[in-house]
Parts: structure tokens; C-alpha cells; sequence
């Protein structure tokens, strides 16, 4: 038996999404670099991609994510501890994001700040809210993955302009006052550093600041060797996923939907293949939302869930991986 179960219990609450209104075509793309639709949708599967609003930043999209959690959850901002935004596109490096969402929603009581675990961050925010709210540092807290990508993004470099989008997603998380209210049975978070040059954003930090010399060089943009992150995140996700599976005491046919990061239907198909799910019980939407990084499982849970993909005492299963090279996973019966 796991040790969770001797923790105090804590469940998901409510879970809200936005993504912004413009749409970003692989029609569109067709215009601005050489690509077709055909080759995107059958290297990728993605078909559309959401695009923030110049004056929309990465808080305004959390914020609204956030908002549509706490209304599901019936809670004031008022009333929210803790709120932790995962992002790699933060609004300004600092003060964090967090901060942002804390004055834009109105949580003023609530400790606020930034994870940044790329693609992982939305689950490694579940693990260190799940703890603090399990050790009686505080009673709830909204965790969000936010990303306004299109902001990182070399829309001249066709092998990674066709995988990102922007959005956010968000999660209640409280104390669960009885079993009906579910909980996050078990989590799993990990890092492997040597891979760091895989997938980074090279410019715009200490190491190689933005200057007038290399404005030119778009150095504050996505930069990824796409194969080898493939490999890695199919045996890291498969390993995580099956951790937290084990360590909840469940089998793989108690699962009812795997939730799983939304960056290629590949790697989506590689992973249900390996965890013995049925295709049937993973849930995807990339194909409308493209790559969100920290926001990817976050929206595809809120998705799933309003949508009736997830019913009350469904085992579900949450795995992302990500920069870093971060993984993490998370099993929770609703």
C-alpha cells in the first residue's frame, strides 16, 4: 500500500481551461514556411493551433483558466492559499506570473509563484501542492499551466513553428472531506539534466543575454532535436505512468482514461501502446491546440472532464514530459 493513503487526502476540486480566439491554421502555415498540411498532420497530428493576442500575455490566459476552476469548484478567489503557476513563457522574468493571476483574479490572501518545469510543470505543481496541502501548510490551492509560445517561437524554423500554441488550464486542489470527493492517489515527478541541450530556449537568460549583436539571431526561441526528444519521452512516460499506476494499487484495466501530454500522436500512440491501455481510453485534443507545454494536460483534463469523458470514481492517469528533461505523472480517482 502506498504511503498517500496514510496522508491526509487531497482531490481535484474543479478544473477550468482558455485557450484565445485566433486560430492558426496548418492552411495558414502553408503561407508562411515551407510545409504542407499533409506533412504536419502526419508527422505531428496537429491541425490548428491556438495564437494569444498581442496585448494577451501568458497571465491573462491563466487567470481566465484559473477563474473557470474555482467557479466548477464553487469558491471565491477570496478563499484560495496557494497558487502556483507552471510556465516557461512567463509575462516578465520576474516578478512571476504568479503574481500577475494573484492581482488579476483576486486572491490577494494567497501565496503566490512560478514552477518552470516546461512541458512537466502543470504535474510537478500537482506533487508540491499535493504535499503542502497534505502537511497542513495550506488548506486548497489553484495550480495553473500557462504558456503564450507563440511569443517563443521562430516562425521562420518549420520543424518547430507548426508544434506549439498557446492556452491554459487550471486545477482546484483541496482537502478531500470524504471519499466521494475523490483524490490524488499518487505522484511522480523527475529530471534528467544531461539532456538539457535536447530542447531549450538558448537567449534571453544570464547565460546568453539579448543584446543589440545578436537581436538578429532570434537566440529567444525554440530550439529542439526533435528524435532524440522522442525517444526519451516514450520510456519516461511509460516508466512514470506505470510508477504512479503501481503505486495507487491499480491495474492497467482500472484505468479509465489516460491524460497524456500533447505534443505529438506518436509519442501518444507509443505510450498506450506500452501501458496496455486501450486507444479508446487516452484522451487527445492536439489536434486542435497543437504543443502548450505546461498547459497541455492541464486543458486536456478540463476538457475531458466537461465533457463527461470522466465520471465520478474514474481512475485517471496524467503523464507529461517535457525540457530538461523533466517527466511527471499523477494518478487521481475522480
Amino acid at each position: 500500500m502506498s504511503a498517500a493513503h496514510s496522508e491526509t487526502p487531497v482531490c481535484i476540486a474543479g478544473t477550468g481551461s482558455y485557450v484565445p480566439e485566433k486560430v492558426l491554421t496548418n492552411a495558414d502555415l502553408e503561407k508562411m514556411v515551407a510545409t504542407s498540411d499533409e506533412w504536419i498532420v502526419t508527422r505531428t497530428g496537429i491541425r490548428e493551433r491556438r495564437i494569444a493576442a498581442d496585448d494577451e500575455f501568458t497571465s491573462h490566459l491563466a487567470a481566465k483558466a484559473a477563474e473557470r476552476a474555482l467557479e466548477q469548484a464553487g469558491m471565491e478567489a477570496s478563499e484560495i492559499e496557494l497558487i502556483i503557476v507552471a510556465t516557461i513563457t512567463p509575462d516578465t522574468l520576474t516578478p512571476a506570473t504568479a503574481c500577475y493571476v494573484q492581482q488579476k483574479i483576486g486572491a490577494l490572501g494567497a501565496v503566490a509563484f512560478d514552477i518552470s518545469a516546461a512541458c512537466s510543470g502543470y504535474l510537478f505543481a500537482m506533487k508540491i501542492a499535493k504535499r503542502l496541502i497534505s502537511d497542513g501548510a495550506f488548506s486548497n490551492a489553484v495550480i495553473i499551466g500557462a504558456e503564450k509560445l507563440s511569443a517563443f517561437v521562430n516562425w521562420d524554423d518549420r520543424s518547430t513553428c507548426v508544434l506549439f500554441g498557446d492556452g491554459a488550464g487550471a486545477a482546484v486542489l483541496k482537502k478531500a472531506s470524504s471519499p466521494d470527493e475523490g483524490e490524488i492517489l499518487a505522484t511522480e515527478v523527475g529530471t534528467d539534466g544531461r539532456q538539457t541541450h535536447l530542447l531549450n530556449i538558448p537567449g534571453g537568460g544570464s547565460a546568453c543575454p539579448i543584446t543589440i549583436e545578436n537581436a538578429d539571431q532570434r537566440l529567444a526561441t525554440m530550439s529542439m532535436l526533435g528524435k532524440e526528444v522522442f525517444k526519451h519521452a516514450v520510456t519516461r512516460m511509460k516508466q512514470s505512468a506505470e510508477l504512479v499506476i503501481e503505486r495507487s494499487g491499480l491495474k492497467p484495466e482500472d484505468i479509465a482514461l489516460v491524460v497524456p501530454h500533447q505534443a505529438n500522436l506518436r509519442i501518444i500512440d507509443a505510450i498506450a501502446e506500452r501501458l496496455d491501455v486501450p486507444y479508446d481510453r487516452v484522451f487527445t485534443n492536439l489536434q486542435k491546440y497543437g504543443n502548450t507545454s505546461a498547459a497541455a494536460v492541464a486543458i486536456a483534463l478540463d476538457e475531458a472532464h466537461r465533457s463527461g469523458r470522466i465520471k465520478k470514481g474514474d481512475n485517471v492517469v496524467l503523464v507529461a514530459f517535457g525540457a530538461g528533461l523533466t517527466w511527471a505523472a499523477a494518478a487521481v480517482r475522480w
